[in-house]
């Protein structure tokens, strides 16, 4: 079926863009395709891609109906925000110690 002469692949590719700003590329590929093959379609480039959350190597088989999605670096370290965000708001008003209504 999917390994016919002519067979299509419907995929999606999802773009990050930050600031909660992400575009979707709906994209038909030739059977047989891979994660690079569905990157260098939509003309992106990336060091870490994936499929469905999950980071996988640019030669990768795509199936129909993939989320191929582009990730990019974390800008700040996670723990690093979570104190700085601490220092700012102060205990009273996170987790555990937030005044509750």
């Amino acid at each position: 079926m999917a390994n016919e002469p002519g067979a299509v692949l419907n995929i999606v590719v999802a773009v990050d863009h930050g600031a909660h700003r992400v575009e979707e590329l709906p994209l038909a590929l030739p059977a047989g395709a891979c994660l690079g093959d569905a990157l260098a379609a939509a003309r992106v480039s990336a060091e870490e891609a994936g499929i469905w959350g999950k980071t996988l190597p640019f030669d990768t088989p795509l199936a129909p109906g993939d989320r191929v999605e582009v990730y990019r670096p974390l800008r700040v370290d996670p723990k690093v925000a979570r104190r700085e965000r601490f220092k700012r708001q102060g205990a009273r008003t996170t987790g555990l110690f937030k005044q509750r209504d």
